[in-house]
């Protein structure tokens, strides 16, 4: 089977939730969501001295992954892997944390062999101090992996743009709040409006509204979209053949209603959800 490869684990703290990725070498074996988890919960994993103990406590109802994960290591371990060996799955492992959220990471880094990533290691060119981990590892990701210059969209809780010419060199972006945040603050902060769930409607709604849920629709979904396509429009005026990702848990959603509207930009986007794991794998390389 040739030289073994390193088993680690990534995983990213956001902004409403908890994106792990599991990884063989620099292939990502498996990625899922999950909620936060309580204080007392994570302190429990500094017990873990293996990678199967901390599938064990931290995901015991994705019995799936777990049983995947239970196949691999009994192939591997019918080959050339033991379960003494380095990098079998019951041997101690990496995990590298990206954080957004600083009250959140140091209680993880309990767990045995944890490394945070901080921007000082992403080897963007130009970045200033304040820049998400989260912006600068995608875009690091995306721009190693398809090339620059990148652009990379990122529609999660924020919706962000940040992009990078063809000397790795940060460009800038922007900020803004995202679908759901659109609709929850119309919903929270306004004495009549109601709440409406961003995924409570998957065509296009009427431009120009006849009801209140509608209106609300149409208003923010329209303007997202003419954002976007502003956006990627600048993009193009400077880089002509400038790249464009997009991820975050809004993306499917987003472009749908872009292959709808503007079919011409939703073809050149490329669709990674893994983006930010993909800078952290560069990363875990170079400290290797």
């Amino acid at each position: 089977m040739g030289e073994i490869e390193k088993i680690w684990l990534a995983l990213e703290i956001g902004n409403s939730r908890l994106h792990w990725a599991l990884f063989i070498g620099e292939t990502i074996y498996s990625a899922w969501d999950t909620d936060y988890l309580p204080e007392s919960a994570i302190q429990q994993l500094a017990e873990c001295q293996t990678l199967d103990d901390l599938l064990q406590k931290i995901f015991p109802p994705h019995q799936k992954i777990r049983e995947d994960w239970g196949n691999w290591g009994a192939e591997e371990e019918n080959t050339s892997l033991s379960p003494s060996s380095p990098s079998s799955p019951s041997s101690p492992s990496s995990l590298l944390i990206a954080s957004v959220v600083p009250s959140k990471t140091a209680i993880w880094q309990t767990y045995p062999n944890t490394r945070v990533i901080t921007l000082d290691q992403v080897p963007l060119k130009g970045m200033y101090p304040t820049l998400g981990i989260d912006r600068a590892l995608a875009l690091w990701g995306a721009g190693k992996t398809w090339g620059f210059p990148m652009l990379v969209i990122d529609a999660g809780t924020a919706l962000t743009f940040t992009a990078a010419d063809d000397n790795q060199c940060l460009v800038g972006g922007a900020i803004l709040p995202g679908l759901g945040l659109q609709f929850a603050t119309l919903g929270q902060q306004t004495g009549q409006l109601p709440f409406v769930e961003k995924g409570s409607f998957a065509s296009l709604p009427p431009r120009f509204a006849l009801n209140t849920t509608e209106a609300i629709q149409s208003g923010v979904i329209y303007t997202i979209l003419a954002g976007i396509k502003d956006f990627i429009e600048a993009w193009w005026d400077l880089f002509a053949d400038g790249k464009i990702a997009i991820k975050g848990g809004d993306r499917t959603l987003l472009l749908n209603y872009l292959q709808a509207l503007y079919p011409e930009i939703a073809a050149r986007l490329i669709v990674e959800p893994n983006l930010i794991f993909w800078g952290m794998r560069e990363i875990f390389r170079n400290q290797e």
